[in-house]
């Protein structure tokens, strides 16, 4: 081996190590979102991401021309919504849309080159092979921090959505029985599990508490979290506060109306699933069982045959 490629070696080894060192001190780190209560919850972004994200501030005069304001707000908006706030700002995850692909489409470029060279190190790399694959994988980075931003949203959609009926049960059951409409959330969030939507309405009742009127809390609550069924019930006490209808009675309604949506949901589901099945069925079993009856009739006619 020449002093070059020795050289070279130790280079690729050096820098190997380091990156190797810097990602393990990265993803050591354990990030928190403070809730309102003061609690700290443990909330990550994908690794991808995270080893990126203390580049991301290198690109913060790039993304803050006006050409971007749009999307920052549009992405500052979505991260909150799904439970990011503080950990990820509009500004950064825009500028990680423009590194993730400068980076990890660079390596993924460089590494299906040296594989295209160490497998057929005697041909020529196809000139419509490569350059193909390379733009796939820089598309794929580019696309990926939006794919993960709208699958963390519509799961935590999925749980509010799951968990509000039966919330709003134990809300209605105490505000019949004599309970205020804001005793009656301090003790449901308390007596129930941390997931999504209760850290919705914690936030909501510590907004009441430091002098917000419950019409603005709900209407920052409906604005912050996006969900439609969340929003809607928001929306419901609003006009309730402003004509005077007795809470228990709205909610009983929206009750109501949540539990008929939710086997709305699960009739429309299930009607969806034998369309859903007919794909896997023609690609998967359909050829088995055309294998396994008419295998032998057609080897029989071809020994007939021949």
């Amino acid at each position: 081996m020449t002093l070059y490629g020795a050289l070279l070696s130790a280079l690729w080894a050096a820098t190997a190590a380091l990156f190797a060192a810097y990602a393990a001190l990265v993803l050591r780190e354990v990030t928190y979102v403070t809730l309102a209560d003061g609690r700290r919850e443990a909330r990550s972004i994908p690794a991808f991401l995270r080893l990126l994200l203390p580049f991301a501030g290198n690109l913060d005069r790039f993304v803050s021309k006006p050409f971007f304001a749009d999307e920052i707000a549009a992405r500052e908006k979505m991260l909150v919504a799904a439970g990011f706030e503080g950990l990820l700002t509009g500004k950064e995850f825009v500028a990680l849309r423009f590194l993730v692909p400068a980076v990890y489409g660079s390596a993924w470029c460089i590494v299906s080159a040296a594989a295209a060279t160490l497998f057929s190190p005697d041909s020529d790399v196809s000139p419509g092979g490569l350059p193909a694959v390379c733009i796939l994988g820089v598309a794929a980075a580019y696309l990926f921090p939006s794919a993960w931003l709208r699958g963390a949203l519509k799961k935590r959609h999925l749980s509010i959505m799951k968990a509000l009926p039966f919330v709003l049960d134990l809300l209605t059951l105490s505000v019949e029985a004599g309970m205020d409409f804001i005793s009656a959330l301090q003790r449901n969030c308390s007596t129930r599990k941390l997931d999504p939507l209760n850290e919705e309405l914690l936030r909501m009742t510590k907004e009441i508490q430091i002098g917000v009127s419950r019409k603005e809390a709900l209407k920052t609550m409906a604005e912050r979290c996006g969900q439609s069924d969340l929003k809607n019930l928001a929306f419901a006490l609003v006009q309730a506060d402003e004509l005077g209808v007795a809470i228990g009675s709205i909610l009983r309604i929206q009750s109501d109306q949540l539990r008929q949506r939710r086997f709305d949901r699960a009739e429309k589901l299930a009607a969806e699933a034998p369309v859903k099945m007919l794909g896997p069925l023609m690609l998967c079993i359909f050829p088995a069982v055309f294998i396994v009856l008419l295998g032998p009739v057609l080897s029989q006619a071809l020994k007939d045959m021949f």
